[in-house]
């Protein structure tokens, strides 16, 4: 196993990523009980970028570990006529947790919406998933407390 030494770098990912991003996103999708689908995880991303309906942004140890990753699907707000950001996916890759990564990559989505002139960032998490719940908290999001979501599947 490769020693994990200095800060994460987070940088955007191109498709000749898609080889080191595709295993973390199918680890992320498995954590959430879906059967682990490698080659699908990598034809979903594939298509994200090839079509630019996602930014994914990557979290680097020693410049050649994936630790991590986050995806941005664009949204807008149409009371406040601007767009915003549906942070989506999170996933830190276990042997590179408390070490920083999701404090930068949360960091780089927040740039990328600053950056995009964004309104605001969203998210969604499981209500028994504590650890992201106390994550995100400490960063300064905030619980919306004045909406349901509501769902309806087809």
């Amino acid at each position: 196993m490769t020693t994990l030494h200095g800060p994460p770098r987070v940088r955007r990912a191109a498709a000749a990523d898609l080889p080191l991003v595709a295993p973390l996103f199918d680890a992320y999708r498995v954590f959430y009980k879906q059967p682990s689908d490698l080659a699908g995880a990598h034809a979903f991303l594939a298509e994200r970028l090839r079509l630019n309906e996602s930014v994914i942004l990557l979290a680097e140890l020693d410049g050649i570990r994936m630790a991590g990753f986050t995806q941005l699907y664009p949204a807008f707000t149409s009371v406040g006529i601007r767009r915003l950001w549906l942070l989506n996916d999170m996933y830190v890759a276990p042997e590179a947790r408390r070490r920083g990564v999701s404090t930068a990559l949360l960091e780089a989505a927040r740039q990328h919406g600053l950056d995009t002139g964004a309104a605001r960032l969203v998210l969604t998490t499981e209500l028994d998933n504590l650890a992201a719940q106390a994550t995100y908290e400490a960063h300064g999001w905030k619980r919306d407390e004045r909406y349901y979501t509501y769902e309806l599947s087809l």
